[in-house]
């Protein structure tokens, strides 16, 4: 593997996950994502997002935010083609 694709490689990588922001946790549970995270992602007032939490060692160590819209996407078209199958038998 040549150097310069082991450097895409690695970009690749990096644009994949990164640290946005740190958000802290009032008494009541509540967070705020910064307006410009919100911004960039299109997240609007009323919309709704669905929280993934991922588990490692029986404990939940990351949590991922979905708007709900392409949440129900997701599924449908995972969804979809198993349930047309059901109907066809």
């Amino acid at each position: 593997m040549s150097k310069k694709s082991v450097t895409a490689d690695k970009n690749k990588e990096a644009n994949c996950c990164k640290v946005e922001s740190l958000i802290s946790v009032d008494e009541r549970g509540q967070m705020v994502l910064p307006k410009e995270l919100r911004d960039r992602a299109g997240i609007r007032a009323g919309d709704k997002l669905a929280l993934v939490s991922w588990e490692k060692g029986g404990e939940i160590c990351c949590f991922t935010l979905i708007k709900a819209e392409d949440l129900a996407v997701g599924v449908k078209d995972f969804l979809g083609p198993i349930m047309n199958m059901q109907n066809v038998e």
